[in-house]
């Protein structure tokens, strides 16, 4: 594993504009990668970084994006919680639009090869080549009685929900009643 050591305030701060320009600047698979490149990430050749894409700011160097992946719209990769990590994302691996990959202190995070970081997901541990992984999906939990508009405050709207009821499929059961 990597360790990062203090770094001093001009290259903190030339870091977090390489940055800004990079999360803002068009070019995808040019400009983006080379400004994370200047910033200390290592990032292999065809790598797309898509449009405010966050590359962990203050300790860029623990981040690795091997040949081929795709970090989409509004991707997160952090590689430092009370502690670095780091982060390696294989080839043709992608992380989807709002996906937040995490790696805690003193670990490795991998995403294997040809992997695929679904929209939304939340990424703490390794992920096998290969593997999707997606959020739990969105579903209904209460009707709003009052619609959520600029004339509605908060206390209203939450006060005229209703909770949907959950139903039993019918025929479901642990143990069915025997005749």
């Amino acid at each position: 594993m990597h360790t990062a050591k203090k770094k001093n305030i001009l290259r903190r701060v030339f870091n977090r504009l390489l940055h800004t320009l990079a999360r803002n600047l068009p070019g995808a698979m040019t400009v983006r990668p080379f400004l994370h490149r200047l910033r200390g990430v290592k990032i292999g050749k065809w790598v797309w970084i898509g449009d405010d894409v966050y590359l962990e700011n203050e300790y860029p160097e623990l981040v690795e994006i091997q040949e081929g992946a795709v970090l989409s719209i509004r991707a997160m990769v952090i590689a430092h919680t009370r502690g670095q990590g780091n982060v390696i994302i294989e080839r043709r691996a992608c992380v989807g639009p709002g996906a937040v990959v995490i790696c805690t202190s003193g670990r490795t995070l991998r995403i294997g090869e040809g992997a695929v970081i679904s929209t939304g997901s939340i990424v703490t541990i390794s992920v096998l080549p290969r593997i999707v992984i997606a959020p739990p999906r969105s579903i209904p939990v209460a009707r709003a009685s009052i619609p959520f508009g600029l004339a509605t405050s908060m206390e209203e709207f939450i006060g005229g929900l209703e909770p949907l009821r959950k139903h039993k499929p019918s025929g479901s059961s642990i143990h069915p009643e025997r005749s």
